[in-house]
């Protein structure tokens, strides 16, 4: 398709697909995603220990609790966004998830039990599955289908370098001030910036949907939801490979959320240093997403995801193994170069192998089982955790992780970036 190509819009002017032709919106989108970031960046460090140390959970389950009730709730968020996105418009969704989010750094301030920490996060979760989503989509939906890579690379930098920049920040603050409320002021700051910054200047993305439409052949009929989840779940091979890789990269980022924090204190090491480590991974991750979702484009998908697993399963075994701070942030560089090489080229994958007219259906399906990963991951690890110690959870999901790149490898293909048609493919 020629990128170029412009149709009227609403509201009289062209309306063109392309990051150049859409920098402006596109980089708007890059700030707001960098906010959507940091409200989970507040609780990388500070949440697991404001269990442990202010409400003295020494059960490793409950205390991930709180990463449980994130991963349901945004994980159902996100299977109902492509919906809610279609019916509605992209802006409306996107605005919807900021109002959400409002309240959840206040929640945690003023917190006087630990289930207060928990309902936050389920309100954390409808903000990240409503607003990150429709980030991703938008950006999508703006440059066609020649830069998808570069698109989710830089929707996803922005993101998860917020993570890692505000992880950092937590902690310091931590350090300095106690682990709360000081820390989470920066939540307040994040979503009051998102929600107006969402509502007085962002605009909808219905006019590229349309554009970008025209091009492709019109389908026999139209697909419904039912039929765009099990396309997605498992009635196609690169859709299912995605799906199952999206589950286990979520389920040990949601492992390492809540027992990487545990096991380095374990150690002895301060809030100050495990604000460090648990920085260096989403923002490597995130930097990172730059030069991958580009070379995703380039190279194609698979290799990167089946190298990308393989090398995030690395980075897990090598922390569990070892009992030092240096050797520690290697395994958290190795785990951020990981999933800098499969984040993107997943979301890529999902969107090549899906129509314009249902895509942003099938991304909400493909994130329902992302981030459903950080529900098991969470409660997984700390069943393990509990029962055989915290380095066998992270062992376990490391070669968990690792399988999930065998999956990969022989069931995906490699199919080109103009084929929308899932039933030009063998069901798996």
């Amino acid at each position: 398709m020629d990128e170029a190509a412009s149709v009227p819009g609403k509201a009289g002017s062209p309306v063109r697909l392309g990051l150049r032709e859409n920098w402006p919106q596109f980089a708007l989108l890059v700030v707001i995603n960098a906010f959507v970031g940091g409200m989970v960046g507040i609780e990388r460090t500070v949440v697991p220990l404001i269990g442990s140390e202010e409400f003295h959970v020494t059960s490793t389950t409950l205390i991930v609790s709180f990463i449980v009730s994130f991963g349901v709730v945004k994980a159902l968020a996100n299977l109902v966004s492509g919906q809610l996105a279609d019916a509605w418009g992209r802006k409306r969704v996107l605005v919807l998830g900021w109002l959400v989010g409002l309240p959840v750094p206040f929640m945690i301030i003023w917190a006087p039990t630990w289930e207060w920490v928990i309902a936050a996060n389920a309100l954390l979760g409808v903000n990240q599955g409503l607003a990150w989503s429709m980030t991703v989509i938008m950006k999508v939906d703006l440059v066609g289908p020649k830069s998808r890579g570069l698109a989710v690379g830089l929707n996803e930098f922005a993101g998860y370098l917020a993570v890692g920049v505000t992880a950092f920040l937590t902690g310091y603050l931590a350090s300095q001030y106690g682990l709360r409320p000081v820390p989470i002021y920066l939540g307040i700051g994040y979503a009051v910036l998102g929600a107006a910054l969402s509502i007085l200047l962002v605009r909808d993305t219905r006019d590229h949907i349309r554009l970008e439409a025209s091009s492709h052949a019109q389908q026999a009929a139209p697909i419904s939801f039912r039929q765009v989840f099990a396309l997605t779940s498992f009635g196609d091979r690169n859709l299912f490979a995605a799906s199952q890789a999206g589950l286990v990269n979520n389920l040990n980022d949601g492992m390492s959320w809540g027992i990487f924090p545990l096991f380095f204190a374990s150690f002895g090491l301060g809030v100050e240093r495990i604000g460090i480590l648990k920085a260096i991974y989403p923002a490597t991750w995130g930097i990172l997403q730059i030069a991958t979702g580009s070379l995703s484009d380039r190279w194609g998908r698979k290799g990167l995801i089946v190298a990308g697993m393989w090398v995030q399963a690395a980075g897990l075994f090598l922390t569990a193994a070892t009992h030092r701070f240096e050797w520690w942030i290697v395994g958290s560089l190795l785990l951020g170069l990981g999933t800098a090489m499969v984040y993107p080229s997943l979301i890529a994958a999902v969107s090549d192998a899906s129509h314009p007219t249902w895509r942003a259906r099938s991304l909400s399906v493909y994130r329902f089982w992302r981030d459903l990963g950080y529900a098991i991951g969470a409660l997984s690890a700390g069943l393990i955790a509990d029962s055989f110690g915290l380095s066998w959870a992270i062992t376990s999901i490391a070669a968990l992780t690792f399988l999930s790149g065998v999956v990969v490898a022989v069931v995906m293909s490699d199919v080109s970036r103009s084929s929308t048609d899932p039933s030009s493919r063998r069901a798996t």
